[in-house]
């Protein structure tokens, strides 16, 4: 077992309805919780006279009327995307239509595309069909009445993961890059855990005050939370590496033993970690796949690193 960081397992919040977080700031939280959403995902209304939503969420009548509700005579401008993971993206189409509003978001990255079999849950996976308005890259922002949005790309839990900094605030929308419930979900074959690595490190030299998450609640202190993220992570590798030094040669074996007890509804999803894990340690020369590209029946060995 690996030292857990210090995660936050509850949060306030009403489904339906908008909870000011800062000023400029709401959250709704969508009803859709799982055991991959936490209590839902987190939909933010930012703006006072004209407004951006961030993450419209699932498809979910309900959840909708929240949003236009919530929003009330001020226009939304913009509707943009953290990524395109179906808790996130499913609601968009309908908001777009009932708004008029623009979207915004990473685009199609070419990267090897998930499906149903390689999802944690079953339908996490990136639309890679998403053709956004505004094509966002790290650095492009958008601009509101007395407000900018810069995204940040933070890819790893997703090929096309964006996190938002709202300019001269010390918010950051941090998707579900870095969450205060739970560590993200890294799975291959959309999933890379030397990306997310290198994202997390992105963040390290970052002043932000908060983070806001898209799930669960927001995140004090949160760099405290990335090296912490860091520190585990590099933690499950030493515990794969000494599992397979024990002769757990495979990705099934090695899970049995750095996750004991493991709720069986999480087991696949602990598997595709372990994999993203040896997919990096291989890159490092820590691990070796001698019957080719590293997958969850193939054995493995100690490299040379």
């Amino acid at each position: 077992m690996t030292e857990q960081p210090p995660f936050k397992s509850t949060m306030e919040f009403v489904y339906g309805e908008p909870r000011e977080l800062r000023p400029g700031v709401r959250r709704i939280v969508a009803n859709n919780p799982s055991p991959f959403t936490f209590k839902g995902t987190n939909t933010y209304l930012i703006g006072t006279k004209e407004l951006i939503v961030l993450d419209p969420g699932p498809a979910d009548a309900a959840h909708l009327e929240a949003i236009l509700a919530a929003a009330g005579d001020r226009p939304i401008r913009y509707i943009a995307l953290t990524h395109t993971h179906h808790d996130h993206y499913d609601g968009l189409p309908a908001l777009q239509q009932r708004t008029g509003a623009r979207t915004a978001g990473y685009g199609p990255t070419g990267a090897r595309r998930g499906s149903r079999a390689t999802s944690p849950s079953g339908g996490e996976f990136a639309n890679d069909d998403f053709r956004p308005d505004v094509v966002m890259r790290d650095g492009d922002a958008l601009e509101c009445s007395g407000f900018r949005l810069e995204a940040v790309f933070t890819p790893g839990h997703a090929p096309d993961h964006l996190c938002f900094a709202l300019s001269g605030t010390g918010i950051f929308f941090s998707g579900d890059h870095v969450m205060s419930w739970n560590t993200s979900v890294v799975a291959p074959p959309e999933g890379n855990m030397g990306d997310y690595m290198r994202s997390l490190e992105r963040l390290l030299p970052r002043s932000d005050d908060v983070f806001l998450p898209g799930h669960g609640g927001r995140l004090e202190q949160p760099q405290r939370m990335v090296r912490a993220f860091i520190v585990h992570r590099k933690l499950r590798e030493q515990a794969i590496l000494n599992a397979v030094r024990e002769g757990q040669t495979t990705i099934p074996g090695i899970v049995d033993v750095v996750y004991r007890g493991l709720d069986a509804r999480l087991v696949n999803a602990a598997r595709l970690s372990v994999l993203a894990h040896v997919e990096r340690m291989i890159e490092l020369g820590q691990l070796v796949c001698p019957d080719g590209s590293p997958s969850l029946d193939r054995a493995l060995a100690i490299g040379s690193a």
